[in-house]
């Protein structure tokens, strides 16, 4: 089962809105202060995300998300991610230019981590369905838990 549409929407709203966080973020002529708020940002986007699709996830384990997103976006677009930092050393050009690739950079991470989350979903669905045709009795009723079992930087 893929997303619903009030589904799609509630992402669309939390995806957006953490872009546009980031994207102030980002407006710090600073290297590296642009990675540090593309983190956080992300790890509250992908426990909003959670939420959203019917789990819950700890802090710890948004973070892990939020960081195998960003380096998933990181190794399909490296040029914007260089681009983006080194463009704070010039004024008020990198002010224009970092916020505007880190909007794009979490917009495609936030969905990657959508997609992620909707097929951890229907994973523990497939596994319930299985516990009970085997007349085993459900480990966790009616709760989405996700256990997100990608490894830090692969």
């Amino acid at each position: 089962m893929a997303m619903t549409e009030e589904e799609k929407s509630k992402c669309k709203k939390i995806i957006h809105g953490h872009a546009a966080a980031a994207a102030a973020g980002n407006l710090v002529p600073i290297p590296g202060v642009g990675v540090a708020a593309d983190t956080v940002t992300m790890t509250t986007m992908a426990m909003a995300l959670a939420s959203v699709l019917g789990g819950s996830i700890t802090e710890a384990v948004a973070k892990n998300m939020a960081v195998n997103a960003i380096v998933a976006t990181i190794k399909k677009q490296p040029v914007r991610v260089i681009a983006k930092e080194i463009s704070k050393v010039v004024p008020v050009v990198g002010q224009l230019v970092a916020p505007s690739i880190s909007v794009a950079m979490l917009e495609s991470a936030g969905w990657l981590l959508a997609q992620d989350l909707v097929a951890e979903r229907e994973k523990n669905q497939q596994n319930k369905k299985l516990e009970l045709e085997d007349g085993e009795q459900p480990t966790n009723r009616g709760v989405h838990n996700f256990r997100y079992e990608k490894k830090f930087l692969d």
